[in-house]
């Protein structure tokens, strides 16, 4: 694949790598909280009209990940390929992050969905490069194990979050968002100015010299999913999956917490803490999760996270109290560990180095297509039949990224 399959596992650098995943991870953790809580209450949307409202940041990743994927494999400055995007992205997000709760205090919808889209936005532009720079700076066999690094980083910014943020929130509604955009923006400033990203040649030939246009990104995405539906099946099917489980994660992601205020009765920082106890074994088991994917196979491993999740939403349906429900998403995270870190390794050890970046645009071109889909449908079976629709909605996405699964033969561990 590249010189770089010889070299060793650089621990601190990808430590260092996971602040960039601990950043993003606070800040979707509390827009996926309390923002469909101010959709409902403040501005008085239906959950469907809430759902398709929280897809913007999933349509435009589906229309903008996959070009700036292959615009950062072709991007050549003195920060590199990745971090000029995450420099920009991560300063301009901020800064729309912190208007959130004015937005939220002025009442006005145009004004709270201009902030919005501006966010996911910025979010955009570096949510693939600050992705991609983790197989650029760790060999293939290693990608497991590195994807258990940075999604431990990543939980615990959920973690900070969920339980941070909560009592922030209970103090005042502006305190969340102003801690979580300044912690967003430290990682990722650490990120840019403390990794070195390898050195990469120029891209050969004709086109390699030529800027990336949207239109010529599109084309790039077309030859990419031409290799999906046309090339050996392992890809299909792993893309198929992830799409599934990543609808039914999204759906309870979006939803729970009006779920646990609505349904439950409790309130909005309970049902944020019951999401971070999520958080805190995925956080805790992440790193073993990849060491897992790495002994056993990452498909088998997938296989048994996903059976893990499946019976804990299923669990859901029959527990009505605090604690035990806390018990069961406990077991849940554990299990979301090892679907989630040992995904994105299977998709780029199925091509080249040169194209990761386009490959992990693939990636999140099927993940946020299950972003798009998931929370206006579990937005309209809440309202067509109750809030326990969520749970039904997200088990069946579960079993069917169970079978689907189980027809990948490639992207596993390499020795």
């Amino acid at each position: 694949m590249s010189t770089n399959d010889t070299a060793r596992f650089g621990w601190p650098r990808t430590f260092l790598l996971g602040f960039g995943f601990l950043g993003v991870s606070v800040i979707w953790a509390l827009y996926n909280a309390y923002m469909p809580i101010f959709l409902q209450e403040r501005f008085g949307l239906s959950a469907t009209a809430t759902g398709w409202v929280m897809t913007i940041d999933n349509i435009l990743a589906i229309l903008l990940l996959p070009f700036l994927g292959a615009l950062s494999d072709r991007t050549r400055t003195r920060l590199g390929r990745r971090r000029p995007y995450i420099l920009v992205g991560s300063i301009v997000a901020t800064v729309m992050f912190l208007l959130i709760p004015g937005a939220v205090s002025n009442g006005v919808l145009w004004v709270m969905m201009i902030t919005v889209i501006l966010l996911n936005l910025s979010m955009a532009l570096f949510r693939t490069p600050v992705i991609a720079l983790m197989p650029d700076i760790t060999p293939p066999r290693f990608r497991s194990q590195a994807n258990g690094i940075i999604n431990f980083m990543g939980g615990i910014g959920s973690l900070l979050a969920f339980f941070g943020g909560g009592p922030l929130y209970d103090t005042a509604l502006a305190l969340p968002f102003i801690v979580g955009g300044l912690v967003m923006l430290g990682a990722c400033l650490l990120v840019v100015f403390l990794i070195r990203e390898p050195a990469i040649a120029e891209p050969a030939g004709p086109e390699g010299a030529k800027p990336l246009s949207l239109a010529a990104s599109a084309k790039e995405l077309a030859g990419n999913l031409k290799d999906v539906f046309t090339g050996e099946r392992s890809l299909l099917f792993i893309l198929l999956a992830i799409f599934c489980w990543f609808v039914g994660y999204n759906a309870v992601e979006t939803f729970f917490t009006s779920y646990a205020k609505f349904h439950l009765g409790m309130k909005e920082s309970i049902g944020t803490l019951i999401l971070g106890f999520f958080s805190v074994t995925f956080m805790i088991t992440a790193i073993a999760s990849g060491f897992i994917g790495s002994r056993f196979g990452r498909r088998n491993t997938i296989r048994v996270g996903l059976v893990v999740v499946l019976a804990v939403m299923l669990s859901a349906l029959f527990i009505r109290s605090r604690w035990p429900l806390t018990a069961a998403f406990l077991i849940g995270g554990f299990g979301w560990g090892l679907v989630n870190v040992n995904s994105l390794p299977m998709v780029v050890d199925m091509t080249t180095l040169e194209k990761v970046g386009g490959y992990t645009g693939l990636y999140y071109f099927f993940s946020q297509a299950a972003n798009i889909v998931a929370p206006p449908v579990a937005g309209g079976l809440i309202d067509l039949l109750g809030y326990p629709a969520l749970m039904y909605f997200a088990a069946a996405m579960f079993v069917a990224a169970v079978i689907i699964v189980s027809f990948v033969r490639r992207g596993d561990v390499k020795a």
